[in-house]
């Protein structure tokens, strides 16, 4: 059989195994993924559920470790609807207290751990907990954030001795580790909250999106299909359990089935493939900036000699895909494109790389997803006379957007909102392309080819105007970045006086072999002008999230003004072609209107 037809049979496999696993969620309302383990625990029993350096857990171990925190809850008070905050470094406990705590029907806010001051105090306000749950080295942090909040919270520590809280692990011991009887519980529904998930907050403060059981079921299972998940299965987790992807995508998938997660507390390339091969793993899940670092680290012996059958995430660039694939021998990648609070996911089951996945077509009816114009200066979609949005057309980028449809036959397209409600509105578009109809914006601008693959372009705000041009950021680093002595690199658009729109600056974060001239020369052949950056901040590293994100707000915010920036900075001078030292004259030059742009 021929390769293209080969790819596009097991394609159809995933599509068909995911829907299949997904076919039943519905007919069990009351069936969740705490329920499921049970159910697991009970046929699987030693089999190891959750792994780590420190301790694992069994499945049966998993789900008796989540019956004494419900247990635990009730005690407290806690009851159904609650909230329950947790803030925690990976280790298999933060699993059972979340699956526990939800078998309560208690809601739990998985807290980013990279988070201090107002941004961790912001995050534990707008979900109002009833309790907080803590790692022990994050007590002192949590004190901190405690005096920004109001109401007085009850906190326990998790782990070591010498936090001000009181140790929870006591506590849980004592509790019975049996199945809650009928009479102990309300079982939550599929429609019940479970998770709040927070968004990164690579610009203003983080939003705490609504995650119900339901939500969980479909990922879980849906994800199993897609990697045809056995009980031979190991999956390498080194992405934070308070995100969607590391802590219910891994996890969930791998878990519902019958295979172990081997959790790590985070990415190290140089220790990885040792990692890979000891730990027995055959499924690794990433996020596109772990291929890349992995691919920029120097060759360690046996990084092809693993068990790995598959790579699942998403964010894979295409100038790093077949690089990191080819090198590593990596047999299948399945990149996806999907949000935290998103109401549709596009899947790339044919591993086309660069590609962010598609919709097939017996599945479009189901999943209504659509590209519209957008406005670069309003980042707002584009509308005709009629006030209707402007579809793309094959090729053309515009923002991506799910159809919302509510009640029966809408289960995979409902929106969830976030905890705070103005945020919920603000993501809804009414009015596309008829009265009364609604669409989730997902906020990224993409464009699909004549065969209904998508490619992601950049996030809508990213992406600015120049010279009567839109220039994505995305791609202008992706260019950059192939560029000898560039290590790692952000684009964003800064103001100048006097013209309109934004120009391009690039932070670069450059290794020992960087040519300036070099620079100069390669952006002058691989980028049209309008694209080439003005401005360029040579700095030490770049500011990212817990999740590999790149935060460009501190970098926008202070352009390219000498006062503000003690970093080297470079302007493209026109008439000399080639990139210059930016000092206090030329930036004064440049505000004045007095130097060519």
């Amino acid at each position: 059989m021929p390769e293209s037809r080969r790819g596009a049979s097991s394609a159809l496999k995933g599509w068909v195994r995911a829907l299949e696993r997904t076919a039943t969620i519905e007919r069990e309302p009351r069936t969740t993924l705490p329920i499921l383990i049970d159910r697991l625990a009970a046929r699987l029993k030693s089999s190891p559920a959750l792994i780590s350096r420190e301790t694992s857990l069994s499945y049966q171990a998993l789900a008796e470790l989540s019956h004494r925190y419900a247990r635990w809850a009730l005690a407290e008070g806690i009851a159904a609807g609650d909230t329950v905050c947790l803030l925690m470094d990976n280790c298999p406990d933060y699993l059972g207290i979340w699956l526990g705590l939800s078998r309560a029907g208690v809601a739990i806010a998985l807290l980013n751990t990279h988070l201090t001051g107002e941004s961790l105090a912001h995050s534990i306000r707008i979900v109002a907990p009833r309790a907080i749950i803590a790692g022990a080295r994050f007590a002192d942090r949590l004190e901190s954030a405690r005096a920004l909040i109001a109401a007085e919270v009850p906190c326990w520590s998790h782990g070591s001795d010498g936090s001000p809280f009181p140790r929870i692990e006591p506590l849980i011991e004592r509790l019975s580790e049996e199945p809650l009887a009928e009479n102990e519980r309300a079982l939550p529904t599929l429609a019940d909250r479970a998770l709040y998930i927070y968004t990164s907050g690579t610009t203003g403060l983080p939003k705490a999106a609504i995650v119900s059981h339901r939500r969980l079921m479909q990922w879980s299972h849906w994800f199993a299909g897609m990697m045809d998940v056995t009980p031979a299965d190991r999956m390498y987790d080194c992405l934070p359990l308070y995100h969607s992807v590391g802590g219910v995508v891994a996890t969930g998938a791998t878990l519902v089935g019958g295979g172990a997660v081997v959790l790590r507390e985070r990415f190290s390339a140089s220790h990885f493939w040792e990692d890979i091969r000891q730990e027995r793993c055959t499924l690794f899940q990433y996020i596109g900036e772990l291929c890349r670092y992995l691919l920029a680290s120097p060759p360690q012996s046996g990084e092809t000699n693993h068990g790995l059958r598959l790579a699942c995430g998403n964010g894979l660039r295409a100038e790093v895909w077949t690089a990191f694939q080819d090198r590593f021998r990596i047999p299948r990648i399945l990149e996806y494109y999907a949000a935290t609070e998103g109401n549709f996911s596009l899947y790339n089951c044919e591993g086309r790389p660069g590609s962010v996945g598609r919709i097939p077509p017996f599945l479009s009816h189901r999943y209504p997803v659509a590209l519209v114009r957008s406005d670069s200066t309003t980042g707002m979609p584009m509308r005709d006379a009629q006030g209707r949005c402007l579809p793309c057309s094959p090729g053309e980028a515009g923002e991506a957007l799910g159809r919302i449809v509510d009640g029966a036959g809408g289960e995979g397209t409902r929106f969830e909102g976030y905890a705070d409600r103005e945020a919920t509105r603000s993501k809804v578009l009414h009015d596309v392309f008829s009265p009364g109809d609604a669409w989730y914006r997902t906020g990224d601008l993409m464009r699909r080819d004549a065969e209904g693959f998508f490619y992601f372009v950049d996030r809508v705000g990213d992406t600015f105007r120049w010279k009567g041009e839109n220039v994505s950021t995305t791609e202008v680093a992706a260019v950059l970045g192939n560029i000898p002595g560039v290590a790692d690199v952000a684009v964003y658009g800064v103001s100048v006086p006097g013209t309109e729109g934004r120009a391009g600056m690039a932070a670069v974060v450059v290794a020992k072999d960087f040519d300036l001239t070099e620079l100069s020369r390669e952006t002058t052949g691989r980028l049209p002008e309008y694209a080439r950056p003005l401005f360029l901040r040579i700095v030490t590293a770049l500011d990212l999230t817990g999740t590999f994100k790149l935060q460009k707000a501190r970098l926008t915010s202070e352009g390219y003004d000498p006062s503000l920036v003690t970093d080297e900075l470079h302007f493209w001078h026109a008439g000399q072609g080639c990139y210059v030292k930016l000092d206090t004259a030329l930036h004064q030059r440049l505000v004045r209107g007095l130097e060519r742009v």
